[in-house]
């Protein structure tokens, strides 16, 4: 068509395109928008009135403030206040609605609830009469007791720091508990294994709370031979610089876990690195509710820590014997702590030395552990498996019931849960134990105690349940961290590598994250062995 006949139609003006180099939508405020008032807000929030002219309302809903803040700006004339209905919306009527006569009852009851009761009582100082409270918080303190429980209990010190003992490093958990160090897991050598293991009888994976099976009193030997007296480690002291067990690695690799008090002994001789146990310390014992809100009491009663530890370690070392048949597997060296003398028979146990690459920055190192396997199993595909058995017991029991019989065949996730918060710092040290030890399951049983028919009956154990897991995906349960583990166990072994020859106490003070490392002097806790020596 012509440019005539185009002449009656409406004009089209292209609009000005603004272009944004780094988003989308303006880059400029516009004129019309200039210096007008602008309340923030996010997309999130709920809308409530649009305007208030007169601002009067903002004080009554000032009690409702902290139900919906905006998350912008400070101003809130526009936030959301949630109610049950519209009724503080008001326009321009402000007297206060007629209340029934239920109401005004219901009011002057819950005024005077509000209203605390006070005394006047007179001061025996100065003998002015003063207003006081009437009542305490004597039920707001009780329960604030009980959260409080943990400092309230006394905890033991493991050894007591004498004067001559000097401080030569101090770590605090906060430094060590996000260290990471990368570990090869196929440079891990197995250099020895010795003694003989029984299989597990698969009859107790079927035990249930209806048909539970009593806890047994298993005649064996067990043996926490130290560092230092081990024969196999002594032939092997070529091999590595830095030597342990596995309780000893789990304890150090699981410190930033740990509540309770405990110390290890460092022997630093030329190059090498020994980390000990002293013969009359509780290390080896288990420990109860150690992570727990409310801590096991410091006296001496059944429900005691120190008689709680040795319940736990009795029924872990019965049950770890009581569910294994009596064919065993020898393996290519025998027990070496079996004597002549001994006229117990050992337990089912398979200590296996191992061989640990500890790399990182500086100079690299070996770690040769001696770790122990419980029992072997036979897998769906007739595989032997390896297998570490642990006990997780039950001894508070309310008014005489268990919970766990209750509970624990339909609610068994709940009770694991409440045991990964009460006892973390104990099944952390499982774990880390039956993963360095190479370990392809990690069996746990499940023990309550048998409240004892008559008075004088002994309090009873019994089996409830049992159940299996991979050691490294349990750990990945209990948000444990294996490389931040070696990372904590490198970072101890540099600080005593950079000490002189002699011997050292890595001690943990209880209820406080802080490593500690004194030196000592040398004939140190080998008094109570010379005194022992001359009684006899």
């Amino acid at each position: 068509p012509s440019k005539q006949n185009l002449s009656h139609l409406a004009q089209f003006d292209t609009p000005r395109v603004v272009n944004n180099p780094v988003g989308w939508g303006p880059i400029s405020i516009p004129e019309r928008f200039k210096d007008i008032p602008y309340q923030p807000f996010s997309k999130s929030d709920n809308l409530g009135q649009i305007t208030d002219w007169t601002g009067s309302l903002l004080n009554e809903r000032s009690k409702y403030r902290s139900n919906y803040h905006q998350q912008f700006g400070s101003g809130a004339h526009y936030s959301y206040y949630h109610e049950e209905d519209d009724n503080t919306f008001q326009l321009v009527d402000t007297t206060k609605p007629q209340r029934s006569l239920y109401q005004r009852s219901r009011a002057r009851y819950q005024n005077r609830r509000n209203q605390r009761p006070t005394q006047r009582v007179q001061d025996p100082k100065t003998g002015r009469m003063t207003v006081q409270p009437k009542y305490n918080n004597t039920r707001r303190n009780h329960w604030n007791s009980r959260n409080d429980n943990k400092n309230q209990v006394k905890l033991k010190s493991s050894v007591e720091v004498r004067k001559d003992w000097e401080l030569n490093v101090e770590i605090e958990f906060s430094q060590i508990s996000k260290l990471q160090l990368p570990y090869p897991a196929k440079d891990v050598v197995t250099l020895v294994e010795c003694g003989t293991v029984e299989y597990y009888d698969k009859r107790y994976d079927r035990i249930t709370t209806k048909a539970e099976r009593p806890l047994q009193t298993t005649n064996r030997l067990f043996h926490n031979i130290s560092t230092a007296d081990d024969p196999v480690i002594r032939e092997l002291v070529k091999e590595a610089q830095v030597f342990a067990t596995d309780s000893i690695l789990s304890t150090i690799m699981t410190c930033p876990r740990s509540y309770y008090s405990w110390d290890i002994i460092i022997q630093r001789i030329g190059s090498k690195l020994f980390f000990d146990k002293r013969d009359d310390s509780d290390f080896d014992h288990l420990t109860v509710n150690e992570t727990a809100n409310d801590l096991p009491s410091g006296d001496g009663g059944t429900n005691s820590m120190h008689k709680l530890g040795l319940e736990a370690t009795w029924i872990n070392q019965n049950f770890s014997q009581q569910c294994l048949k009596r064919e065993q597997k020898t393996f290519s060296r025998p027990n070496p702590f079996i004597s002549k003398e001994d006229k117990v028979e050992p337990s089912s146990v398979c200590y296996r030395y191992r061989k640990f690459p500890l790399g990182g920055p500086g100079e690299p190192y070996t770690v040769i552990c001696r770790t122990e396997i419980d029992a072997v199993t036979s897998s769906s595909t007739g595989e032997e498996q390896l297998m570490c058995i642990k006990a997780l017991n039950e001894w508070d029991l309310k008014g005489g019931n268990s919970e766990w019989r209750q509970k624990l065949d339909t609610q068994r996730g709940d009770i694991l849960t409440t045991e990964m918060k009460n006892n973390k710092c104990k099944l952390a040290k499982w774990t880390v134990s039956s993963i360095i030890a190479g370990a392809d399951l990690l069996k746990f049983g499940y023990i309550t105690r048998s409240m004892p028919r008559s008075s004088g009956e002994s309090i009873g154990h019994s089996i409830l349940s049992t159940q299996q897991f991979i050691p490294k995906q349990f750990a990945a349960q209990i948000s444990l961290d294996m490389n931040n583990a070696w990372g904590i166990l490198r970072v101890i072994v540099d600080k005593c590598m950079a000490l002189k020859d002699g011997k050292y106490v890595l001690y943990k003070e209880p209820a406080k994250p802080v490593l500690r490392i004194y030196k000592v002097p040398q004939n140190t806790f080998e008094e109570n062995e010379d005194s022992e020596e001359d009684e006899d």
